[in-house]
């Protein structure tokens, strides 16, 4: 066991970190206030290929894991600049689709992954289905060589800066337990009969949430990933990255806070002394910055985990999670770290918002704004209430509460 951060992760985090810092929280909330994207940005870390840094070498990228993608997420949150996209494209499809889809299917989507010119929202959420992915309502019906897909998706981030979505349907029940069967399907954001409305939220972010409506929209058989009926578990895959990069995200946004804090507290003076010296404020940033150490500790332990417990050869037959004890483990991790990162991070930038005082709520100071980003980790891309029922159930054998 070494903690020792191997070298080649520095510079990639001091790679990331100067293309990021070009930009900085000032570019991002501008873009966010005037309904702007962060396209510059993007492409700017897409086009070094770092938005690929876990997509096969075989198809352009760095050949990595969740481990290295985290890291490039962190360093850009770090900077001020959280993107939610970067946990939706190469996190969730790029990596369902490296795993479960077919050949023509890697080549032709994989590459523009690797380079970070294709970005794909991931749709799963509904109004009634909430937590609950077996209630999922939006179906794919076979019609000859297509599926028609009709339904409602809620809250899906960057569906307007996004070529294609890949979409959790419903193609069937489970006889037995009464449970839709679910599959994923790659689909146009301008797909005929998909219509895309803005869902106003009070986040500053230059991602906006849409709500989708499908009507008899209609896709290729070749655009089903994976087995037909088997989508919940290909969307497992994917579900812990999200975990992993949402909380790597939370940690840059931490480290973010902590750092404007204390460097205004360095420089700032009141009664001819600058205010770290007094214990009352340096000791709650203290704090903070011991729990977000924490929270990045988990978080590494948890790509670390996921990565060993899955293959990333381009052989379909060895590069699926097969790893089974090492998945769960994976997922215990995972939402641990989610769990984890969320809560430090929304203590540390209340924390640094109460260290600037009246200045924490300054737009000059670019912390306050962050506020609605942090406070959505802890409800998104899972409840903290779930994390606990999970660590519960699983981890501490408490039985099923839900």
């Amino acid at each position: 066991m070494d903690f020792t951060e191997p070298e080649e992760h520095r510079l990639l985090r001091e790679a990331v970190a100067a293309i990021a810092s070009r930009f900085g929280h000032p570019y991002y909330a501008a873009q966010a206030k005037a309904g702007g994207r962060s396209t510059e940005l993007w492409d700017a870390v897409g086009a070094s290929g770092y938005l690929g840094v876990h997509v096969p070498a075989a198809y352009g990228g760095g050949g990595g894991g969740i481990t290295e993608l985290a890291l490039v997420a962190e360093e850009v949150a770090a900077q001020g600049c959280p993107l939610l996209l970067m946990l939706v494209s190469p996190a969730i499809c790029a990596t369902i689709i490296a795993a479960y889809g077919s050949e023509d299917q890697r080549a032709r989507w994989l590459p523009g992954f690797a380079t970070g010119e294709l970005r794909m929202a991931f749709a799963i959420t509904e109004p009634d289905a909430g937590s609950n992915s077996h209630n999922l309502a939006l179906t794919a019906t076979r019609d000859g060589d297509v599926y028609r897909l009709n339904g409602t998706k809620y809250y899906i981030s960057g569906v307007d800066e996004a070529e294609s979505m890949l979409v959790v349907t419903r193609t069937g029940v489970d006889p037995d337990t009464g449970r839709g069967r679910l599959s994923l399907f790659v689909v146009d954001t301008d797909a005929p009969g998909l219509t895309a409305e803005v869902l106003p939220v009070e986040i500053a972010a230059p991602e906006k949430q849409f709500t989708l409506f499908f009507d008899d929209v209609e896709v290729g058989a070749d655009r089903l990933v994976g087995t037909e009926g088997d989508g919940l578990r290909h969307v497992f895959l994917g579900l812990n990255p999200e975990r992993i990069m949402s909380a790597a995200i939370a940690c840059g946004m931490a480290r973010y806070a902590l750092d404007t804090a204390a460097a205004y507290a360095r420089e700032r003076s009141v009664w001819g002394v600058p205010i770290a010296q007094h214990q009352g404020l340096s000791h709650p940033l203290a704090k903070a910055k011991v729990e977000v150490e924490l929270a990045r500790l988990m978080t590494a332990k948890a790509a670390w985990l996921h990565d060993h417990a899955t293959h990333h050869a381009t052989d379909r037959a060895t590069d699926r999670a097969t790893d089974h004890a090492g998945v769960a483990a994976a997922g215990e991790a995972a939402n641990m770290a989610k769990y984890a990162a969320a809560e430090a991070a929304l203590a540390a930038l209340d924390q640094a918002i109460q260290t600037l005082g009246g200045n924490g709520l300054s737009s000059e100071y670019g912390l306050a704004d962050l506020w609605g980003m942090c406070r959505l980790f802890r409800i998104a891309p899972v409840s903290r209430e779930m994390v606990l029922n999970f660590v519960a159930q699983h981890s501490l054998g408490l039985g099923k509460s839900y």
